[in-house]
């Protein structure tokens, strides 16, 4: 597997190294830009001290270089970046029970405007993402649930606009294995799928393997329940 970067090459960084958690990757006019999270605060502000940083490359997995991070944010993690159908990017972040949303100028470094809070969501923790089907925005993430050892759940919202206002709409996915639960839904050559993590190879919580299984919508548009599954979605357009 290609090497990005080692953390010593972000000048901003936090002096000890770290983390980078929940990063995202977006694709815009012939660059893939590479979003992620880390602290620049020393000890104990890292916590506090979030930024993210930009990475840009020509390649997706390989020959990334750090840029920078984009201004003005709140210390908040989980970048998740969309591109609309006529070419506008958009940010979202969040942590610690909030979500915001805002629009990124041409340069995909910059915020342009205000970022703003995303209303609707109910009981949101952590690792919003964003897809559109069908002329509807959804708007998914992690929730907080705690209960007889089992965590996260992944819940859902819709709007028609980018950056809401959102209506709930449920809960997708039932927790994992896992401690967590972080996830993303695309499509690809007409199927759509749900991607997360779950700890059942390694049997440790900050351990995890990344999984993906087939997700199917009800004809109103709403998302029928991802039941996860031990062997995934088997080849997808044949063998090579």
């Amino acid at each position: 597997m290609a090497r990005f970067w080692r953390l010593a090459e972000v000048g901003w960084g936090r002096p000890e190294g770290g983390f980078m958690w929940a990063p995202d990757c977006a694709y815009r006019n012939g660059t893939y830009y590479f979003y992620f999270p880390h602290p620049t605060g020393s000890g104990k502000e890292w916590n506090s001290t979030w930024k993210i940083g930009v990475a840009t490359s020509k390649e997706p997995a390989s020959g990334f270089k750090v840029q920078g991070f984009i201004g003005g944010l709140k210390s908040m993690i989980d970048p998740c970046v969309f591109v609309d159908d006529d070419g506008q990017a958009y940010l979202y972040y969040g942590g610690g029970g909030k979500c915001e949303g805002g629009k990124l100028k041409d340069n995909m470094m910059e915020v342009d405007g205000a970022m703003q809070p995303m209303v609707g969501l109910q009981d949101f923790h952590e690792a919003s993402w964003v897809h559109k089907r069908n002329g509807v925005y959804y708007l998914s993430y992690s929730d907080n649930h705690d209960s007889a050892g089992q965590h996260n759940r992944m819940r859902y919202a819709t709007s028609s606009s980018p950056l809401g206002p959102w209506k709930y709409q449920g809960i997708y996915m039932d927790p994992t294995d896992s401690y967590t639960n972080h996830g993303s839904i695309v499509e690809y050559k007409g199927q759509w799928y749900a991607f997360y993590h779950n700890s059942s190879v390694s049997h440790f919580d900050w351990l995890r393997s990344i999984c993906v299984d087939k997700l199917f919508y009800n004809s109103d548009g709403t998302i029928k329940k991802v039941i996860p599954t031990k062997t995934g979605p088997g080849p997808v357009g044949g063998a090579k």
